[in-house]
C-alpha cells in the first residue's frame, strides 16, 4: 500500500514546474558545492594557517563531507517539499531505490558507496598521497563516483571509488605533511661503503627539504649483494609535495661528492645480472 501511495504521490506531483524546480535545486547544490571546493582549496593554500595549528590538508578534509552534504540535502529537499513525499515514505523509497540501484546498476551503486565510507572512514583524503588502481598521486577530489589523482607525470587519473572493495589502498602520508621517502644508490663492492655512508648522511641532513625531530627521524642502512652494494637512506621530506625534489637533491649532491672521494658505481649490468638471480 506504501509502495502505491509513493507511486501515486510522484505522479501526481511529476509536472513541469516541479522538474524545473529540482533542476534549479540540484543545480544549486553543484554550484554550491563547486564554490566551495574553490574557496576551500584556495584556503588551504593560506600560510597563515600555519599559525592557527592547521594544514591545508585539514582543511581539504572538508570538502567531500560538504559536498555529500549539498546533495543529499538537495534530494530529500526534492524529495519532501517538491514531490510531497512524508518521512516514513522517503524511508520506504529509500530502500527501494537502494534495492533497484543494487540490482541494476552494481557498479554506480558501488561506487557511491566507496564515496561514502571513503567521506566517513577516510581512509584517504584530500591532499594525501596514494596508490589505487594501480596509479600512485596525489588525491585532488574525492567526487560522488569517483576519485581524481595527479601522478607524478602530471596525469589526471580518474579512479572509481569502488576500487577499495577490490584492492588495497596504499597511504604514504596519512594526513601529514610530512612523508618518508627512501633513496637508494648503489656502489661499486670494492668502495669504501663507510665512506659512502657518510656522504650520503650528509647530503641527506643538509637537503632544504628534510624534516628532522623525535617523530621524522633518519635512517642510513647498508646491505651487501654480490655484485654491488646498496646504500639506503630513509629521511622525511618536510612537505610531500617535495618527494622527488628531496630524492634529486640528495642523490645528485650524494654522487658529486662520491665522484670526488672516488667511490663508483657498480659495473655495467651488474644490476640486472644481481636482479636474475636474486629475484
Amino acid at each position: 500500500m506504501a509502495v502505491e501511495d509513493i507511486k501515486s504521490g510522484l505522479l501526481q506531483s511529476i509536472d513541469a514546474s516541479s522538474i524545473l524546480s529540482s533542476l534549479v535545486v540540484l543545480l544549486l547544490a553543484y554550484a554550491a558545492s563547486r564554490i566551495f571546493t574553490y574557496v576551500l582549496t584556495h584556503l588551504s593554500e593560506w600560510k597563515a594557517l600555519n599559525i592557527v595549528g592547521l594544514n591545508r590538508i585539514t582543511v581539504k578534509m572538508l570538502i567531500p563531507l560538504l559536498k555529500f552534504t549539498f546533495y543529499f540535502v538537495a534530494i530529500y529537499y526534492i524529495l519532501a517539499h517538491i514531490f510531497n513525499i512524508a518521512s516514513s515514505q522517503l524511508l520506504l523509497f529509500s530502500g527501494l531505490l537502494g534495492a533497484g540501484l543494487g540490482f541494476g546498476l552494481q557498479n554506480l551503486f558501488s561506487d557511491v558507496v566507496g564515496g561514502i565510507l571513503t567521506v566517513v572512514e577516510r581512509p584517504y583524503q584530500i591532499g594525501d598521497k596514494i596508490t589505487m588502481g594501480g596509479y600512485y598521486g596525489e588525491v585532488k577530489d574525492i567526487g560522488l563516483r569517483v576519485t581524481r589523482l595527479v601522478t607524478p607525470d602530471d596525469s589526471l587519473v580518474s579512479v572509481p571509488n569502488g576500487s577499495i572493495f577490490q584492492k588495497s589502498v596504499v597511504n604514504v602520508n596519512a594526513g601529514n605533511l610530512e612523508m618518508m621517502v627512501v633513496i637508494d644508490l648503489f656502489i661499486d663492492p670494492s668502495c669504501d661503503a663507510n665512506l659512502a655512508m657518510n656522504i650520503i648522511k650528509e647530503a641527506l641532513l643538509t637537503s632544504k627539504y628534510i624534516r628532522l625531530s623525535e617523530k621524522h627521524p633518519y635512517v642510513i642502512l647498508m646491505k651487501d649483494f654480490p655484485f654491488y652494494k646498496r646504500i639506503r637512506a630513509k629521511g622525511y621530506a618536510n612537505d610531500f609535495r617535495y618527494e622527488f625534489s628531496f630524492e634529486t637533491d640528495v642523490t645528485r649532491r650524494a654522487w658529486a661528492e662520491f665522484s670526488k672521494r672516488g667511490i663508483k658505481p657498480p659495473r655495467i649490468g651488474v644490476l640486472e645480472k644481481d636482479a636474475a638471480l636474486f629475484p
